[in-house]
């Protein structure tokens, strides 16, 4: 029989394998945080110099985007990770983290509130309640979705701590339906079109995101549990072997995934971008919009994440320990984090362009 992580022994010989890269994966993350610096201070750095204007309150606007984003991506990807799961050979299913849903359905519903609230004020951050036209949300298109997406979350939070919280994936796909159609106004040149690239997007980005997360709680909880039955009198090593074989078993079928995930997300993102700056003047408004400017600190980002990625895979195959490709994952997740706070910043400012 061979021990999945390496014992007392082995250790030692592989302690110093892991510092270097976990090392170059923590200077991995600090350098992609120094080039993400513009974007992640807020609009006014993307802005400036560029001769665009941003509309009043586009900082809370961007967050409310992010936390927005944010909260599809942790339910999401619970059911994704929870499916992947089933089919790992022995996994102790038995053993599940705590579910984060409910409390991202609740965050989800308080940003979709927000957001209906700037929409209902025409637009900008409302100061008092009279400010705020709620009955003319019914009367326009940005208001009809903003309604949707607050009635998806808070239906959302009821399934979550439902028998059936499964039930979730319909909601939750209502608003990520409602975020593709109102990122593409039907004065756009073939919105049909970006919607659906949009909805793609937004999909592989929830599943990516938020399912590497949900699997890396599934990790460190199969483990505890493992060990904690391991210590009792009736408790045997081989059971720690078990959760580390299913944890690796479930963590080599995600990365399977997500490359699937990647493909369709850089394929569905480039389009898009291609879009709204038409090939000859990609170059140019990457460092002279704000747009362009944002966008380049997240194709840094996914950059990162892709390296990171591959360095998990790699560890996947190669590494005595194939758990040490959690290292690099958390590095990952970290990464995506900041990829959800740039995308929540770059739906906020101007478009480069305008449709003819």
């Amino acid at each position: 029989m061979t021990l999945i992580r390496p014992t007392a022994e082995t250790a030692g010989a592989s302690g110093p394998a892991r510092r270097p890269a976990a090392g170059r994966a923590v200077a991995l993350l600090v350098l992609v945080a120094v080039a993400a610096l513009i974007p992640l201070l807020g609009p006014r750095p993307a802005l400036d110099g560029t001769g665009e204007a941003a509309a009043p309150g586009v900082g809370g606007i961007a967050l409310l985007r992010a936390a927005l984003f944010a909260a599809l991506c942790v339910p999401v990807g619970e059911l994704f990770a929870a499916r992947l799961a089933r089919r790992v050979p022995g996994a102790p299913l038995e053993h599940a983290p705590r579910s984060w849903a409910p409390s991202a359905a609740a965050v989800g519903f308080l940003a979709a509130l927000g957001l209906a609230s700037v929409v209902a004020t025409g637009n900008l951050l409302p100061h008092h309640l009279s400010d705020m036209d709620v009955g003319g949300l019914y009367q326009s298109r940005d208001g009809k979705l903003a309604l949707l997406e607050v009635n998806a979350f808070l239906a959302a939070g009821l399934c979550a701590r439902s028998r059936r919280p499964a039930a979730q994936v319909w909601p939750l796909a209502a608003v990520a339906l409602a975020e593709a159609l109102r990122a593409h106004p039907a004065p756009e040149h073939g919105p049909l079109v970006g919607s659906g690239l949009t909805l793609v997007h937004v999909t592989c980005a929830a599943l990516w995101t938020g399912g590497l997360l949900h699997v890396l709680r599934m990790l460190r909880t199969w483990r505890a549990a493992s060990e904690a039955e391991a210590a009792e009198p009736t408790g045997t090593a081989e059971t720690a072997v078990s959760a580390d074989a299913a944890g690796a078993a479930l963590l080599g079928l995600y990365a399977r995934v997500a490359a699937v995930l990647f493909a369709a997300l850089t394929a569905t993102g480039a389009w898009s971008a291609l879009r709204r700056m038409p090939p000859g003047t990609v170059l140019d408004q990457l460092t002279a919009t704000s747009y362009g400017r944002t966008l380049l600190a997240k194709l840094v980002l996914v950059a990162a994440v892709a390296v990171l990625a591959l360095l998990a895979r790699l560890r996947l195959r190669r590494a005595a320990d194939r758990l040490s490709a959690c290292v690099p994952a958390r590095a990952e997740v970290v990464a995506l984090g900041l990829v959800v706070a740039v995308s929540g910043l770059l739906t906020a400012l101007p478009l480069p362009i305008r449709w003819s």
